[in-house]
């Protein structure tokens, strides 16, 4: 894909402070796009400040993507600076809690439901009116491998990351006449801070070392790796990209070949 595949796409990110997000947004603006993105890590975001595209390409503001009084918030300042907008993603998302689905705390299966799903709803409800005046709009979604595969000890997570695939084929259904695409991209394992706190969660509950979980993660892939958060930018740029613009409704493993989760 050349450099200037994404030249003067408007972009919004949601959790774009870090990890995936950030990613996804240094790769989308050294192709051409400009980024709108939102986090709650006001630590992340004063990080971003020094980048020197900041204010020029990348525009940061603190949002809780949980709530909906703050994300209408977060979408009039956008409106102040795109008249549309060629690409949404929904990138927010906490890992939840870890244990067998009795143990669970029922406050923390809810929250993790309602910051994995229905943030999504808030962000795609603001997001639609602007990607129509684009006539080539793109949503996309990121779900995980546990949104396609069981995940044992992690059932709100992947119940949620479900819920994100039936989201994204319905809303491909509802907005291609819009010339809008929607897509969901399933992670494997990323090497990152999430999964280090997954990794440590589990080995307390297994008692098993928080090594051996980690080789384990890596051996459910095929390929035998991690895969890095650029990988997920990098898929992120394509479905963006004029390149991709009749790839809709679909769910795109970036994962090495997941064989298992368990």
């Amino acid at each position: 894909m050349s450099n200037n595949s994404l030249q003067n796409k408007k972009i919004v990110i949601s959790a774009g402070a870090s990890g995936i997000g950030w990613a996804t947004t240094k790769i989308c603006v050294a192709k051409g796009a400009s980024v709108y993105l939102c986090d709650i890590d006001n630590l992340a975001l004063n990080k971003i400040k020094k980048h020197p595209s900041y204010n020029k390409k990348i525009f940061a503001v603190n949002a809780d993507a949980s709530k909906e009084s703050e994300v209408i918030k977060f979408f009039k300042n956008i409106k102040k600076k795109f008249k549309y907008l060629d690409c949404l993603i929904n990138n927010v998302g906490i890992e939840g809690p870890t244990g067998p689905i009795e143990k669970l705390n029922s406050r923390d299966w809810v929250r993790t439901l309602y910051v994995n799903v229905v943030s999504h709803f808030y962000f795609t409800k603001q997001a639609i009116p602007l990607l129509k005046r684009s006539k080539s709009g793109s949503i996309i979604n990121i779900s995980s491998g546990a949104g396609i595969m069981g995940f044992p000890l992690r059932s709100p997570y992947a119940a949620s990351k479900w819920a994100v695939v039936g989201l994204t084929k319905t809303l491909a259904m509802e907005l291609g006449k819009y010339k809008i695409r929607v897509n969901a991209i399933c992670p494997g394992t990323i090497k990152g801070e999430r999964m280090k706190r997954v990794i440590k969660a589990k080995a307390k509950f297994t008692k098993i070392s928080p090594k051996t979980i980690e080789n384990d993660f890596i051996s459910m892939a095929s390929m035998k790796s991690w895969i890095n958060e650029e990988d997920i930018g990098n898929m992120c740029a394509h479905l963006i990209s004029d390149e991709a613009n009749k790839v809709s409704g679909q769910v795109i493993a970036v994962d090495g070949n997941t064989e298992r989760m368990d």
